[in-house]
């Protein structure tokens, strides 16, 4: 049997990533589709918790992977109350705020719950998030929003934003906790990121109709069009939570998010794909000048990330827009399943305090 002692499970709309690390060293990565006829089945995403589990369990045993050597499972946090950037141990009040989350369901929301699911088969394994997407470094500025009702919220990519931006500065010979960078993940939704010294403190609420359209997010929206489409009788609440989250966007354009696809039928003359993506490009680089005010000119590097960071085209858009501020590096992907696995090791090795979520 092989040893192992870390297992980063990632669930997504259509798949479930999962990795194996002895330590720092990786042994196994894969992910598990899931077809749309399959997940239709389940009534929430909430009740896919069991079926993922099964299929991550049976995958781990088809591998040898000896269970009883576990020590810990870590997936993404979900939409829970604001936090401070972490690792947190999945407890009770935290599964409960996953399942009644005080922002709105997503599939991050049961990336805990199957965390703990699967450590609750192995004496002395453990159940973490990491770095969750309501990691809340906001200057006080950046909450005001014009209306004394409403507040800005702190809701991104923060796993992968400050996986990236450590990442960089390491690779850089620098020290995150110095630097100014602005991050941009681009993705089904996308968020744009300033870090100042270690903290990010402004960034769009790409969750619920923020910043740029996305592959399956409106983006913000003229606010009276949304007001009249609200009482229209046309569209009920929970369609237009859709419209704002996930019916919306690069997909309810084009039909597709399928970033390959979309670049094909760019290149074979699809004039209506290639305005949709460089609108979709010319709304990330508004963000981004936005975000390199609030840092006030003064920023280190600019990182585009996310899975749509592999399109030549999107991200040859962007450099047009916003080469002039800073130096540009590209980092695609997620890099979620190695952020996560970072952070279990390094409790591992007692370099960091897993804290209480309460």
């Amino acid at each position: 049997m092989t040893l192992f002692n870390i297992l980063v499970v990632n669930p997504k709309d259509y798949l479930t990533q999962i990795s194996v690390y002895l330590n720092h060293k990786l042994l196994y990565m894969i992910s598990r589709k899931h077809p749309a006829e399959e997940l239709s089945t389940f009534n929430s995403i909430y009740d896919q918790v069991q079926f993922r589990k099964e299929c991550i369990i049976r995958e781990l045993k088809n591998n040898e992977f000896d269970l009883d050597e576990l020590k810990i499972v870590i997936s993404r946090g979900g939409l829970i109350k604001p936090l401070q950037s972490g690792v947190y141990e999945v407890n009770d009040l935290l599964k409960k705020d996953l399942l009644n989350s005080p922002v709105g369901d997503d599939i991050i929301n049961i990336a805990g719950l199957l965390a703990d699911a699967i450590a609750t088969e192995v004496p002395g394994a453990r159940a973490m998030i990491a770095d969750p997407t309501v990691v809340d470094e906001f200057h006080d500025l950046a909450r005001i929003t014009g209306s004394p009702e409403i507040q800005r919220k702190s809701i991104f990519h923060a796993l992968n934003q400050k996986a990236v931006a450590k990442m960089h500065a390491e690779t850089h010979k620098r020290n995150y906790d110095e630097m100014n960078l602005i991050v941009a993940h681009i993705g089904n939704g996308t968020t744009v990121g300033a870090h100042r010294k270690g903290r990010v403190i402004d960034v769009n609420q790409g969750f619920e109709g923020d910043g740029p359209f996305s592959m399956v997010r409106s983006g913000s929206l003229p606010m009276g069009d949304v007001v009249k489409l609200c009482f229209s009788g046309k569209k009920t609440f929970d369609e237009m939570v859709c419209l704002l989250t996930h019916c919306a966007g690069v997909n309810a354009y084009l039909g597709t998010r399928d970033i390959t696809e979309i670049e094909d039928r760019i290149n074979n003359g699809d004039t209506h794909a290639k305005l949709i993506m460089e609108a979709m490009a010319y709304q990330v680089s508004k963000c981004i000048g936005e975000m390199f005010a609030v840092l006030k000119g003064e920023a280190d590097a600019i990182l585009i990330t996310g899975d749509v960071a592999h399109s030549q085209f999107v991200v040859r858009n962007i450099i047009e827009h916003v080469e002039k501020f800073a130096p540009i590096f590209l980092y695609p992907g997620d890099n979620e399943l190695q952020a996560m696995a970072g952070n279990a090791l390094r409790v591992l090795r007692g370099e960091m305090v897993v804290q209480e979520y309460v």
